[in-house]
C-alpha cells in the first residue's frame, strides 16, 4: 500500500484538530483562539509530537494575518485611513516606545541582563498581537468602536515599527562587519522601498481596478478569486523582498481598494481562506510553545509573564484613560494590546541570528510570549465573566441588560436614525428595548430620559436577553454595513418570528439586505432628500402642490426602479443599462406632462382673455 503524500495527511492532521478543538472550546465558553492554540500544543512536540516542523507551518500560517489585514483595509478607505494619521502615529508611538522603556529599565535595573539584551527584549516584547487583537475584535464587533479604532492604529504602527526594530539588530550586534554592511546599504534599501510602496500605490490606482473589471468579465468565479489571492499575494511577496512587513503591504492594498465597487466581492472571496490559515497560525503558535523552557524554570517564566504583561497593561491603562476611551471598553483595550505579538518571534529569532541573543535567552523569549498569546484569550473570558455589580460603577458607565426585556420592538443602534424611530413609538406609548455600544452616545440619550441598554446586537445571547424570542420587530438602525447585515442573519436564524425593519445606508446595502430576505428597507438618506428636492422646486416658482407631486412621482418611479433592478444587481452592465432606460422614461414622460400641462394652461389664458 502506498504511503498517503505529506500534504494530504499535513492537511487531514489539522483540519480533524480544528474541526474537534474549536467546537469543543467554544461549547466551554472558552472562544475559538484558545480551541486553536491548544489544538497546536496537543499536535506540537511537547505533545504528542505529531508535528515536528513547526517553523516551516508558522511562516506559511502567516498568510492568515496578511489576509486578515488585507480585509482590515478594505474596511478603510484612503480618507478615513488618512484621518487616523495621528492617532496612528500618536497614540502607536506612545504605546510602543512607552512599553519598550519600561519593559528595558525591568529588564536592566531589575532583572540584571544586559543593555543589548534588555533593548532587545523589550523591542519584542512591547509588539502585541495582531492575528489575536483583530480576530478578538472581529469576533466581538469591536472595530467600529473608538476601542476598535484605537487598537487598529497601535496595531499598524506597531507593524512599521517592525521595520526599524529589524534594522537595529546588527547594529546591536558586536560586529563592526555587520554595522559597516548596514551603513552601506542603507540609502539603496531605502530608495528600494520607497519604489515599491509608490508601485503598490500607483499601480493600486491606475492599474488594479481595470484588471479586476476585465477578470469580472469572464464571469468565471473561481479566477476572480485566484486574482484576489493573487493581488494579496504579490502584494505581501513585495513587501518582503524590501524588508517590510507583508501584513502592511496586504493592508496597503486594501486601503487602495476600499472605495472599488469589488470591495463586497473580495470579502467574500478571501474570508473563508483568511478564517482557515488565521486558525493555522494559532495552531502553530501553541505548537511553537518550548515547554522544555518552562519545566526548566517554570518560576522564572511565570515571573516574566506575569512582569511584563503588568508593565504593559500599565501603560496601555494610562494611555487608554488618556486617549478617553469608554470605561466598559477599556478592559478588553487593554488585554489584547498587553500580550505578546507574533512578530516578537522574528525579532528574537533574528537577534539570536545575529549573536545578540544567546540560543537560549531567545527560545526563553519565544516562550514568554507564545504563553502570553495562550492566557490573553482566557483572562478576557476571565473578565467578561466577573460579576459587574463588584466594585462601585461609575454613574457615567452605560447599563446592561441584566433582565430579560419582554418590549415588541426591538431598535439596535440609537444614532440619529434610530431615535427618530424610538421617539415616534414613544409618543404612540409603544415600549422599545434599545441597543448600542457607544457610551458617549448612550450617557447623551440617558440624559435625555431615555433608557439605553449597553450591548452589541451582534451577540446572540444579548438579542436573546432583548427579548428576541418573544419580539414583533427588530429595527436594524446601526451605522456599520457589516454589523447590520450580521444582526439581520443572526436574527434570521434564531427569531424567524421578527419582522425586521432595516436601514440601507446605500444601493449595495439595500441589495445585500433584500438578498437576506428582508423587505422592509428604507434607505437612510431617500426621504430627506426628496424633501429638499420639493423646497428647491418651490423656490424655483413651482406651486407646493405641484413639487409635492412631482416629488411623489419621482418616488414612485424609483422604488420601481430598485425592484427592476434587484434581480439584474450582481450584473453592473445590466443594472446600468435597467438604470439609464428607465430615467430616460420618467424624463420623457415628465417632459410630456409638462407639455400638457403648459398647453392647458395657454387655453385657460384664452378662455379667459375672450371672456
Amino acid at each position: 500500500m502506498e504511503h498517503a503524500p505529506a500534504w494530504l495527511t499535513s492537511s487531514l492532521i489539522y483540519l480533524a484538530a480544528a474541526v474537534v478543538a474549536v467546537p469543543l472550546a467554544r461549547a466551554l465558553g472558552l472562544g475559538s483562539i484558545i480551541g486553536y492554540l491548544a489544538a497546536g500544543i496537543v499536535l506540537g512536540p511537547w505533545g504528542l509530537g505529531i508535528v515536528s516542523n513547526v517553523e516551516a507551518i508558522l511562516h506559511f500560517a502567516e498568510l492568515g494575518v496578511v489576509l486578515m489585514l488585507f480585509l482590515v483595509g478594505l474596511e478603510l478607505e484612503p480618507r478615513r485611513l488618512w484621518s487616523l494619521r495621528r492617532s496612528i502615529f500618536g497614540w502607536g508611538s506612545v504605546q510602543v516606545l512607552g512599553c519598550a522603556a519600561l519593559l528595558f529599565l525591568v529588564a536592566t535595573l531589575l532583572a540584571g541582563a544586559s543593555w543589548r539584551i534588555g533593548l532587545v527584549a523589550a523591542l519584542g516584547l512591547a509588539l502585541s498581537s495582531t492575528a489575536v487583537a483583530l480576530q478578538v475584535m472581529a469576533e466581538r464587533n469591536l472595530l467600529p468602536t473608538m476601542s476598535g479604532q484605537a487598537g487598529l492604529s497601535i496595531l499598524l504602527f506597531q507593524d512599521v515599527a517592525a521595520i526599524p526594530i529589524l534594522a537595529l539588530l546588527p547594529l546591536l550586534a558586536e560586529s563592526t562587519a555587520a554595522t559597516h554592511l548596514v551603513a552601506g546599504g542603507g540609502w539603496l534599501a531605502a530608495a528600494k522601498i520607497v519604489a515599491v510602496v509608490g508601485a503598490v500605490v500607483l499601480g493600486g490606482r491606475l492599474l488594479l481596478r481595470p484588471l479586476l473589471r476585465w477578470i469580472a468579465r469572464s464571469r468565471t468565479p473561481e479566477i476572480f478569486t485566484a486574482a484576489a489571492l493573487l493581488l494579496v499575494v504579490a502584494t505581501a511577496a513585495l513587501m518582503q523582498f524590501v524588508g517590510l512587513s507583508m501584513a502592511l503591504g496586504a493592508f496597503l492594498a486594501g486601503v487602495l481598494l476600499a472605495d472599488s465597487e469589488y470591495r463586497t466581492e473580495l470579502e467574500t472571496d478571501i474570508e473563508p481562506f483568511k478564517g482557515l490559515l488565521l486558525g493555522l497560525f494559532f495552531i502553530a503558535v501553541g505548537m511553537s510553545i518550548d515547554f522544555g523552557v518552562l519545566l526548566a524554570s517554570p518560576a522564572l517564566v511565570a515571573l516574566a509573564v506575569a512582569g511584563f504583561l503588568a508593565v504593559k497593561a500599565i501603560v496601555i491603562a494610562l494611555l487608554a484613560r488618556r486617549i478617553e476611551l469608554p470605561a466598559p471598553e477599556r478592559p478588553v483595550f487593554v488585554l489584547l494590546l498587553a500580550q505578546g505579538g507574533e512578530f516578537a518571534f522574528v525579532v528574537f529569532q533574528a537577534a539570536a541570528a545575529s549573536g545578540v541573543l544567546q540560543a537560549r535567552t531567545s527560545s526563553f523569549l519565544v516562550a514568554v510570549v507564545a504563553i502570553s498569546m495562550l492566557l490573553s484569550p482566557v483572562l478576557l473570558v476571565i473578565a467578561d465573566r466577573m460579576p459587574r455589580t463588584r466594585g462601585a460603577r461609575p454613574a457615567s458607565a452605560p447599563g446592561e441588560i441584566l433582565e430579560q426585556q419582554q418590549a415588541p420592538v426591538i431598535i439596535a443602534g440609537f444614532g440619529r436614525y434610530g431615535q427618530i424611530v424610538g421617539r415616534l413609538l414613544a409618543a404612540q406609548g409603544i415600549a422599545s428595548t434599545v441597543l448600542d455600544h457607544d457610551a458617549d452616545m448612550i450617557a447623551t440619550a440617558r440624559a435625555f430620559g431615555y433608557e439605553v441598554f449597553y450591548g452589541d446586537a451582534t451577540r446572540l445571547d444579548l438579542l436573546r436577553t432583548a427579548g428576541g424570542a418573544t419580539a414583533r420587530v427588530l429595527v436594524v438602525a446601526v451605522d456599520d454595513v457589516r454589523q447590520s447585515l450580521e444582526i439581520v442573519e443572526l436574527a434570521r436564524t434564531h427569531f424567524p418570528q421578527l419582522e425586521i425593519v432595516a436601514r440601507a445606508r446605500d444601493v449595495t446595502h439595500w441589495n445585500e439586505l433584500r438578498d437576506r430576505g428582508v423587505r422592509k428597507v428604507e434607505r437612510e438618506l431617500f426621504e430627506s432628500s426628496l424633501r429638499s428636492g420639493r423646497t428647491v422646486l418651490e423656490v424655483l416658482g413651482l406651486a407646493p402642490h405641484e413639487a409635492r407631486m412631482l416629488a411623489m412621482r419621482f418616488r414612485r418611479a424609483n422604488l420601481q426602479l430598485f425592484e427592476r433592478m434587484y434581480p439584474h444587481h450582481a450584473d453592473r452592465a445590466k443594472v446600468i443599462a435597467v438604470t439609464r432606460q428607465a430615467r430616460r422614461q420618467l424624463q420623457e414622460q415628465l417632459a410630456v406632462e409638462r407639455a400638457a400641462s403648459l398647453a392647458r394652461q395657454r387655453e385657460e389664458e384664452q378662455e379667459r382673455a375672450a371672456r
